[in-house]
């Protein structure tokens, strides 16, 4: 192709990259805002301390059953997987040479993984449990973790009461940028 050939088509594939950005202007009517209805779906934030969890609830048992079906193929039985895959176990690792950075062992809230599994899981349906299936597989995590009791029923309020193993394993981040007040010197 000539050389005069080719600086017409990059010129034309900007004008069609251009024409597209502009297309999307709002001013042209394209789009529309979204409703409070879409809005109010996709607000799904879950706090650490267990505001935003939604109604509902699950048990190990009925934990094991979704985990089986829906998590079993990416993160192996008992939640074992691969290093990358596993989601239990850990604790105590984060020190070691190979930390394994799983829910129990890392993170210091359970709601974190009620909020992960929920928006996440599984990978290739995101979003497709529901609240009771949640809970469920979180249940049933926390107790091959012994985070939990085996027969103990994970909902909004029993959820936020748990105690990770980790939760002390954080420190406060007191960048000047943060705005959180440094701790006394």
């Amino acid at each position: 192709m000539s050389k005069s050939k080719q600086a017409l088509s990059l010129i034309a594939a900007l004008f069609a990259a251009l024409g597209v950005v502009w297309a999307q202007d709002s001013k042209l009517g394209v789009g529309r805002p979204a409703t409070a209805e879409e809005i109010k779906a996709w607000d799904i934030t879950i706090f650490p301390d267990g505001s935003g969890l939604p109604p509902g609830e699950g048990a190990p048992e009925q934990g094991a059953e979704v985990y089986k079906r829906r998590c079993e193929e990416c993160h192996g039985a008992e939640a074992k997987g691969a290093e990358d895959a596993a989601l239990v176990g850990g604790h105590q690792t984060l020190a070691s040479e190979k930390p394994l950075k799983t829910a129990v062992g890392f993170w210091p809230h359970a709601t974190t993984l009620f909020d992960y599994i929920r928006r996440a899981m599984p990978f290739e349906r995101p979003g497709m449990l529901t609240d009771d299936q949640v809970y469920a597989v979180v249940a049933y995590l926390l107790s091959l973790d012994g985070v939990i009791k085996p027969d103990e029923v994970m909902n909004a309020e029993t959820l936020a009461k748990v105690e990770m193993p980790n939760r002390d394993g954080f420190v406060r981040d007191t960048r000047p940028d943060t705005g959180k007040p440094r701790p006394e010197e």
